[in-house]
């Protein structure tokens, strides 16, 4: 897992500037390939990111690690609080979680019912993520767990500790029974330092009777879920060392477009005189 770092692309332009010693870590939990494509991809295009990705459903870990670059590595484990779990498997497998689907809440909404169907369930042991001996450093983590998010979120406050940015599903409507829901995810990150920087994307979906195409369906539907971006409390950048700032704001411009983000990183920079104080205006010009 090496890589160098182009001066021709955006991130390297922007990694000129900032002067990074390393390659940004990038960890994706539940990194199940569905029709969406990774946040972090054009970084890890431009050869700017090495990523670790988890995916405890064999077919899905086999699709990854065909497809996987050498900057790319992709390991079985089912991240979560180190207990034994059910994995409840559903006809469609972004729906698949450590939570059993709640019938009354899928009612709801429409095609629900029958996407989430359980079709099997597999005892499945979780690891936490704070005794993944894999990773030594976090930058940016991309998490998406189908409602088990605040359980790896407490079992990784040591490695979080080290992130500067988090790219979490949250629910809004609660899909599977006990889930925890964005209220709960936003006080654990809250209070392990993160801030909600703004929403990534959001979900909505028809309620039912109302159907696709529906005349009404514009006007019927229900805010389901929704990715969130997490940064690091901008009031206490002090808290971070130099390399967390440089890819903060690396991660935060490539990524996000969030250069309100890279550019409170780049002044602590310069105000710790590790950058030039040029920076701030050679990076608005760029």
């Amino acid at each position: 897992m090496s890589g160098t770092i182009s001066p021709r692309r955006e991130s390297d332009r922007l990694a000129d500037l900032l002067g990074p010693t390393r390659l940004a870590e990038v960890v994706d939990i539940g990194a199940n390939p569905l029709e969406d494509e990774p946040p972090y991809l054009a970084l890890l295009r431009e050869r700017a990111c090495r990523v670790t990705g988890f995916e405890p459903q064999p077919a899905a870990l086999a699709r990854l690690r065909s497809a996987a670059s050498d900057l790319e590595r992709y390991l079985p484990y089912a991240i979560g609080d180190g207990g034994t779990h059910t994995l409840h498997l559903c006809a469609s497998s972004g729906f698949s979680s450590l939570y059993e689907p709640d019938p009354a809440q899928l009612e709801l909404l429409v095609d629900f019912p029958r996407l989430a169907t359980v079709v099997d369930r597999i005892p499945l042991t979780t690891t936490r993520l704070d005794d993944v001996r894999e990773i030594e450093l976090l930058d940016h983590l991309k998490i998406d767990v189908q409602g088990a998010e605040l359980m790896v979120f407490r079992g990784g406050r040591e490695t979080l500790a080290r992130a500067t940015s988090i790219q979490v599903e949250v629910g809004f409507h609660r899909l599977y029974r006990d889930q925890p829901t964005f209220a709960d995810v936003d006080l654990e990150l809250r209070e392990q330092g993160f801030v909600p920087q703004g929403f990534v994307s959001t979900k909505t979906w028809p309620l039912a009777p109302v159907q696709w195409a529906d005349a009404d369906e514009g006007r019927a539907r229900q805010l389901v879920e929704a990715d969130v971006l997490y940064v690091r409390d901008l009031t206490r950048l002090d808290l971070l060392d130099d390399e967390q700032l440089r890819h903060l704001a690396l991660v935060a411009h490539v990524v996000y477009d969030q250069r309100g983000v890279a550019l409170h990183a780049i002044r602590e920079l310069v105000r710790r005189r590790a950058l030039d104080p040029a920076t701030e205006s050679r990076y608005r010009a760029s």
